[in-house]
């Protein structure tokens, strides 16, 4: 499984949360403390906003943990709002398309966990992105087809329903097809203004995703990169958090 953190607040530099942390993201693309893949070492990337609504993106197969281009941007770039992705590749080969965060107009995603049997149902997958959206597709991951496929749902208007519709039909062709395998999803997407995380799971065994309050901020992580683990909390399963200018928790019940 992968792992990724996300900041809004106060511009801050990106290496303070990304990179100085003793349990930092950069270390724990070469050493998870709670992750199956202890190493998530096939590619990385961030993405951030500053004064324009599109964000920065910068992304690369190497591993995080000696990628000196990420370092450089993240010791260079301060931003109000970022995210930030350390890749173990579950589906799709190890390339630059296939690297998080994926991007489309001001919208910026990345993803933990998996589509079980996604190799099978693969082309009727891509077949939720609807053609007008379809030339964005640049991988062949499950992510970005998630991704993708949600921007058709009305990812611009209603997160949550968009990303529970393309969930549900995405476990409805592993149900057509026989498949037993689970669909995990843990996920971080963002507009620039707001900050979507979502928690669920087909078996009830969601990936890990954590939030806590940081020095004129909120960070949200698959796991802790700081040793005070009393002032972090877990996001409850099958849940949306929404933050803003407030944070907001509510029910997000797929239909499995």
């Amino acid at each position: 499984m992968c792992r990724f953190l996300a900041y809004t607040g106060e511009p801050i530099y990106l290496d303070t949360l990304l990179i100085e942390p003793e349990a930092s993201l950069v270390s724990q693309s070469l050493s998870a403390r709670e992750a199956k893949t202890v190493v998530n070492g096939d590619g990385c990337g961030i993405g951030w906003y500053g004064a324009r609504p599109e964000p920065g993106v910068y992304r690369g197969t190497l591993p995080a943990w000696s990628d000196a281009n990420l370092a450089s941007l993240c010791r260079s770039v301060e931003a109000r709002l970022f995210l930030a992705h350390v890749r173990s590749a579950t589906s799709g080969e190890v390339s630059f398309s296939n690297c998080h965060p994926f991007s489309a107009g001001k919208h910026l995603f990345m993803h933990n966990g998996q589509i079980g049997g996604y190799p099978a149902i693969r082309r009727s997958v891509e077949a939720l992105i609807p053609d007008p959206i379809y030339g964005r597709r640049r991988g062949n991951s499950d992510s970005e087809a998630i991704f993708l496929s949600a921007l058709g749902q009305g990812l611009d208007t209603d997160p949550a329903r968009a990303i529970a519709r393309t969930l549900e039909a995405c476990h409805r062709l592993q149900i057509n097809e026989g498949i037993t395998e689970a669909l995990r999803f843990t996920a971080i997407l963002s507009d620039g203004e707001n900050l979507h995380a979502f928690r669920c799971a087909s078996d009830d065994r969601p990936p890990s995703l954590y939030w806590r309050h940081m020095s004129g901020g909120i960070a949200v992580a698959s796991e802790p990169f700081v040793s005070n683990e009393n002032e972090w909390h877990a996001v409850p399963a099958n849940c949306h958090m929404t933050i803003g200018k407030d944070i907001a928790f509510e029910d997000f019940m797929i239909a499995w």
